[in-house]
């Protein structure tokens, strides 16, 4: 796994499988935006790209109930066996930015 800064207030370690399929997702989403900037640049026809942005859109989702899946499984469950009631204000927090 390459390191790279983070200036995020907390980190996570993440499995190496966990670590893999999350990256293949985001390298799937980027390939999915690069083609839609594509078919701008060659003047797609509007609901045509539109469809695309569907399909970042889903992608998108998937990737969040994927990662809020792991949190919750990992850091939320551990946070609260240790007592640190904070991480359910955390992630209600998180939720209704999801559900906007």
């Amino acid at each position: 796994m390459e390191e790279k800064e983070c200036f995020c207030q907390k980190t996570k370690a993440r499995t190496e499988q966990e670590y893999k399929d999350l990256i293949h997702r985001l390298n799937r989403i980027e390939g999915q935006i690069r083609g839609i900037k594509g078919m701008v640049e060659k003047n797609a026809y509007c609901t045509d790209i539109l469809v695309q942005v569907v399909a970042v859109n889903a992608a998108l989702n998937s990737f969040n109930k994927v990662l809020l899946s792991n949190h919750i499984k990992t850091c939320v469950t551990e946070d609260i066996r240790q007592g640190k009631e904070e991480t359910v204000d955390e992630l209600l927090t998180v939720l209704q930015k999801l559900m906007k």
